[in-house]
């Protein structure tokens, strides 16, 4: 084994010009790849005793592995909110892998890599217009990017009783009020011992819509006779992209003592677009926001960031710090993201992000942005155009959810959508709407086009054509 370990590096560059030449053979087709696939049942395997070395392995995966990889990262995957992953991001991602750093602190005895972190997250909040007095800082995804964000504010409502959460545990109920909260929320109050099921339910908008009725949430506010509670609202909905009305929340909460919460995972990117920032107006007054980096940012997985105000740093440090790792040093004089997240093993995922928004600025995420609604409005107008197809609620940014006109049953939308997927040219996900079974298609990759708009609609047709 170890003789193998000496001749992979000594023969590294000739490893990486393989893995590299392999990689470029499916950016290069990537539009052709294949959406879906049938995987082939794994039988058991015993680890090889000496090893084979990198380049056999690679020739390994290749042949047993490599042509059933989907293109998850290509045009025309339109499932999960899946972002691509644009050139200059696979540059810093394959150098994080490289330089393989866990980015802790900014002391002296530490490296760049917290450097990073902090100017990346600057650049984020200028492509976001919003003010340097957030913290921010990288995780694997919206689901921790929410963990953290609510369990600052779960450390919050506690001190507003006088009690310490983090130290003693959670004693009575908290007030969680939420409209249309995603699932990766619920999740969190599950992880924190709040209880998925334990929040109030505020109504929606009448009509076809996601967003917070704010009637309905002052009359919410009001019931509490003055109690702190926590705000989950919304930046792009997860079925129809809708957006709660944050200078309405803004104003609420000049008077009223909430904690403020933001899941803009994808609908975030809003904010850089002249054409779309109206609908984060007043986010900016938000206690903590959530934005997912590998959607519409369009950076290799797993990346999100997590934006926190200061003013709330100390409770954040009390929620994750490192108390007993002497080594840290004081977590209140040396600033370590250990003491500000639930993960003490992270690398540098930051790079990515860096690289992909310095390399296109500003104009080339408003590019991003904006083709991607353009192409959903190019297939929102086929929908209204089919005879067979429905909208179930307006495009309003990026995702499309329709469904079948005639017969709307679940099993007849699954055999559709099975039909479609199983053309492997695209790639679409069930959703439920106000009752209703469906179908959403959501655009956030930035290689996709009208080109690929003709090819979805025509299977589209074909499969309308099979049920």
């Amino acid at each position: 084994m170890e003789h193998l370990l000496k001749e992979d590096l000594i023969n590294f560059e000739a490893l990486l010009e393989k893995a590299k030449l392999q990689g470029l053979d499916y950016l290069q087709h990537l539009p052709k790849r294949k959406t879906s696939t049938v995987v082939q049942s794994i039988t058991n395997a015993n680890l090889n005793e000496e090893g084979i070395g990198g380049l056999e392995t690679l020739a390994q995966f290749k042949e047993k592995w490599e042509s059933q990889i989907v293109g998850a990262s290509g045009p025309r995957y339109l499932g999960y909110v899946v972002g691509g992953t644009t050139p200059a991001s696979i540059m810093g991602d394959w150098l994080a892998s490289i330089y393989d750093q866990n980015p802790q602190t900014v002391s002296s005895q530490g490296d760049v890599s917290v450097q990073i972190e902090h100017a990346t997250i600057q650049l984020m909040l200028d492509l976001f217009q919003l003010p340097n007095d957030f913290l921010g800082g990288f995780v694997s995804g919206a689901t921790m990017s929410n963990f953290t964000c609510l369990g600052v504010a779960r450390q919050w409502i506690g001190k507003e009783r006088g009690l310490d959460f983090a130290k003693d545990g959670i004693k009575g109920d908290l007030n969680i009020l939420s409209a249309v909260p995603h699932s990766s929320a619920l999740k969190c109050l599950s992880m924190l011992g709040i209880g998925s099921k334990n929040y109030t339910l505020i109504e929606t908008i009448k009509g076809n819509r996601e967003a917070i009725d704010i009637q309905d949430l002052r009359r919410k506010i009001e019931s509490l006779n003055g109690a702190p509670f926590i705000l989950i609202s919304s930046a792009g909905t997860v079925n129809t992209a809708d957006f709660d009305d944050f200078k309405a929340i803004a104003e609420l909460k000049v008077n009223h003592n909430f904690w403020w919460h933001i899941d803009g995972a994808f609908g975030g990117f809003a904010a850089c677009s002249p054409k779309y920032d109206h609908l984060t107006e007043g986010w900016d007054k938000a206690d903590s926001i959530t934005v997912d980096c590998h959607k519409w940012l369009n950076v290799p997985y797993d990346s999100a960031v997590f934006f926190v105000r200061k003013q709330h740093s100390k409770l954040q440090m009390e929620t994750f710090q490192n108390s007993n790792a002497p080594y840290l040093g004081d977590p209140s004089e040396n600033f370590n993201y250990l003491n500000f997240l639930p993960e003490n093993s992270r690398r540098l995922r930051a790079l990515p992000a860096w690289f992909s928004l310095t390399a296109y600025g500003k104009k080339g995420y408003r590019y991003i942005v904006e083709n991607a609604v353009d192409m959903a409005q190019l297939f929102s107008n086929f929908i209204e155009e089919t005879e067979a197809l429905e909208l179930l609620a307006p495009t309003r940014l990026n995702n499309v959810c329709f469904t079948l006109k005639s017969d709307a049953s679940q099993a007849r939308v699954y055999a559709f959508l099975d039909t479609l997927n199983k053309s492997k040219l695209v790639y679409m996900t069930p959703t439920k709407y106000q009752n209703s079974f469906g179908i959403r298609a959501s655009f956030v990759n930035w290689r996709t086009n009208a080109a690929d708009i003709d090819i979805i609609t025509s299977e589209i047709l074909k499969a309308t054509a099979h049920i």
